[in-house]
């Protein structure tokens, strides 16, 4: 079997809300997906979802080579993007194309991907992640009942702005996950996404721990900080969590010797190649790992064959368009198929029917001129940039579109 030849699609995500953290929002709640299909000569096409910026220079090393060779072929595309560096983008590209290789690899073998690997528990223990920071009380409600209906007992919430706030949210999605576990105790946890300085990061935790038991902080200070993470941690109950936005081993293991990271992360861009060595590293200093990102469906099969596996993250209970997988929510967690690889099926005419999403020059994905030096939290408690109009339908029972994680039973 050779690698033959790729090609690119870009698709969206309709979240059906606005969505954002505390750097910004997508107002309109609507999100690119990049998709990379590897092609072989026997007609098995692997398919990975991340970036393909700079995918001209990193496919040579892939071509006429055979795709079951995927860990050589990962390092492969390292060496040929050294030079000018191997982070952000172009590490998602390659991330994006190692998934694609596993997935050629595992319908090769007439597995799913997690057989493959040595997985013996298709069941992946999920928490939810709404991106949530622009709800109002009522949607975060609503959408956090739908989460609770799936069997989820563990919810992340966005925040970081202002700790009043901040303290009220938690409780509200404490309540309706306590209510529908019929009163058994939630995991909460809040992911600020690098906006405090490590004093702020200290003091707005703690103010939090007054009455509230957090499972992890992420990402309070900026990602590269070692010993102010490390400071955070010594300061506050809650585990650190971070390593989403980490490129590389070399870039955990700062972090893991200065004892900054209690909750290892990595982001289902950067590929199963990549989670598989940063589990290992995580494994040999006895911490746990928790992959992150929309459909992360490479690092859910990859998660049940290593042994620190503690949660993956639900972010939708709705695909990017064009998009299906075979694999479920229910009781808590992501229930994986019996498909050969990773399960992905492209329906390529309704991609191609979303047409260009052009970029946006708000949201998350871009950091605030006074990120980290806020003297007061901001007024209302919310992002700077556009707010979510009242047309938006709040995610509960009464949206009509259909959800593609059911429960087995639906």
């Amino acid at each position: 079997m050779r690698i033959t030849g790729y090609r690119t699609l870009t698709t969206v995500q309709e979240w059906g809300r606005p969505v954002g953290d505390a750097n910004g929002v997508f107002a309109d709640g609507v999100t690119s997906v990049p998709i990379v299909v590897v092609e072989t000569d026997e007609g098995i096409s692997g398919v990975g979802m991340g970036p393909h910026l700079d995918i001209e220079r990193i496919f040579p090393a892939l071509d006429n080579e055979d795709p079951r060779a995927v860990t050589a072929l990962y390092d492969r595309m390292l060496r040929q993007a050294f030079k000018a560096g191997h982070a952000g983008p172009v590490f998602g590209t390659i991330g994006a194309l190692d998934t694609a290789l596993w997935d050629i690899k595992a319908q090769a073998a007439g597995e799913p991907l997690w057989r493959l690997l040595g997985g013996r528990d298709r069941r992946v223990p999920a928490y939810a992640s709404g991106l949530d920071i622009a709800l109002t009380d009522d949607e975060l409600a609503a959408e956090y009942a739908v989460y609770a209906s799936h069997g989820l007992r563990a919810a992340k919430l966005k925040g970081g702005l202002d700790i009043e706030r901040d303290r009220h949210r938690l409780c509200l999605v404490r309540d309706v996950l306590t209510e529908a576990a019929h009163g058994l105790r939630p995991g909460l946890m809040l992911d600020v996404n690098e906006a405090w300085t490590r004093k702020q990061a200290v003091r707005h935790v703690g103010e939090l721990e007054r009455t509230l038991d957090l499972i992890w902080i992420e990402e309070p200070v900026r990602r590269w900080d070692a010993e102010g993470l490390a400071a955070v941690g010594r300061g506050i109950r809650a585990s650190v969590a971070t390593g989403e936005n980490l490129t590389g081993l070399e870039q955990f293991r700062p972090l893991i010797a200065a004892g900054a990271v209690d909750v290892v992360q990595t982001s289902a861009v950067w590929g199963v190649t990549h989670f598989l060595r940063v589990s290992a590293l995580a494994h040999a200093h006895d911490l746990p790992v928790s992959p992150i990102g929309n459909s992360p469906v490479g690092l859910l099969h990859a998660a049940t064959s290593v042994p620190n596996h503690l949660a993956s993250e639900l972010q939708d209970l709705h695909l990017p368009l064009g998009i299906s997988l075979d694999l479920y929510v229910e009781g808590g967690a992501f229930v994986l198929g019996d498909a050969p690889g990773l399960g992905v099926r492209l329906d390529e005419p309704a991609i191609t029917s979303s047409g260009p999403h052009p970029p946006t020059t708000v949201g998350p994905h871009i950091r605030p001129e006074r990120a980290g030096r806020q003297l007061l939290g901001a007024v209302d408690g919310a992002p700077a940039g556009p707010r979510h109009s009242a047309d938006h339908r709040p995610l509960g029972p009464s949206r009509s579109r259909d959800e593609v994680f059911p429960t087995a039973a639906s």
